[in-house]
């Protein structure tokens, strides 16, 4: 279910999809709410293109750590590319 920020209180959440386009972002909500996960969806900014980078807004999907293995392979099993960090 889509929570509030202040629902997870102050722990640190891990970032598992950036959605880039609203109709991807729609399904993704749909996916984790049926399945009865916890998350937050922020806009944010990144940065995307190879040629002529841009910036760009998306909607970023976070979980509490303890979901984060869980989540991501959820997503895996429904064709999608969970973010992956670069460092």
């Amino acid at each position: 279910m889509r929570r509030d920020p202040d629902y997870f209180g102050d722990q640190e959440l891990a970032l598992i999809y950036i959605a880039k386009r609203l109709k991807e972002a729609l399904a993704l909500e749909a996916l984790l709410t049926n399945r009865g996960y916890d998350y937050l969806v922020e806009a944010d900014r990144y940065r995307g293109g190879f040629i002529f980078q841009t910036e760009r807004v998306g909607a970023f999907f976070y979980v509490a750590p303890r979901l984060e293995r869980d989540a991501r392979a959820l997503l895996e099993q429904n064709g999608y590319r969970p973010y992956q960090p670069f460092w």
